[in-house]
């Protein structure tokens, strides 16, 4: 008889009744699809579940999945709360990842985060990130390619750290992203590495040394999996660490 896949718990987004006529908290079918394709099975967690609900979601899950979604409200690191560019806060959603990523690297669970999710894992850390890239960020090139690209669109490389768990997961120094940003890590939180680099020194990817799994990309993995074995493989390996 063969094990049961393992349950990876993926944080999800809340649109409230000032946008429709109910409220719906979910999930991008794309990162659902992903999950399952690692061989995992997706568990979706609500926002505003008290300590005793989280804990018990916590110790049922395998694995945890943060994606990708609109920005992290500036008061959580000390930000610009008045930034004019910054969009699509919802605390309730900060205050459920925030507590799943430094879970996470507490109780050593196997963790992927993904984009929005990426720098939700450095502020809990204690990091902090850019406002926008575009005005406050030196020499940025462009990120935010969304709207009038395909989500698989590759506009730049990043360089990966030799030795690292994604250049060991990935296969090359050097890879291909999209890139769905604004935003992206200013300032890296305590216990991470760097990673990965784009061209233009923006930190693309971060990692738990010594974690069995803790790893944020600022890139889509779930677009690409179709086009790139690399990309499928970050799943594989993340329902692999759920998994023992």
């Amino acid at each position: 008889m063969s094990s049961p896949k393992p349950l990876i718990g993926c944080s999800t987004y809340h649109i409230g009744t000032d946008r429709l006529p109910y409220e719906v908290y979910g999930l991008m079918a794309s990162y659902i699809r992903a999950i399952q394709a690692g061989g995992g099975i997706p568990i979706l967690i609500p926002h505003g579940l008290d300590e005793a609900d989280l804990q018990a979601v916590f110790a049922r899950i395998d694995g945890v999945v943060l994606p990708g979604g609109g920005d992290i409200h500036p008061s959580v690191y000390g930000g610009d709360v008045d930034h004019p560019r910054v969009m699509g806060v919802s605390p309730s959603r900060d205050t459920l990842e925030l507590w799943l990523a430094r879970a996470a690297v507490a109780q050593e669970k196997p963790v992927l985060a993904i984009c929005r999710g990426h720098q939700v894992f450095n502020v809990a850390m204690g990091g902090t990130i850019f406002e926008d890239l575009s005005d406050q960020m030196d020499g940025a090139i462009k990120h935010d390619y969304w709207g009038d690209w395909p989500r698989n669109h590759l506009p730049h490389e990043i360089k990966i750290a030799e030795n690292s768990r994604l250049a060991e997961i990935i296969g090359s120094p050097i890879t291909k992203v999209n890139s769905l940003h604004h935003q992206g890590i200013r300032d890296l939180g305590r216990d991470l590495e760097a990673t990965a680099l784009s061209p233009d020194g923006l930190i693309e990817a971060i990692e738990v040394p010594g974690h069995r799994f803790a790893l944020g990309v600022q890139w889509h993995p779930e677009n690409l999996i179709q086009d790139d074995p690399a990309m499928l493989r970050l799943f594989e390996e993340l329902v692999a660490a759920s998994s023992g």
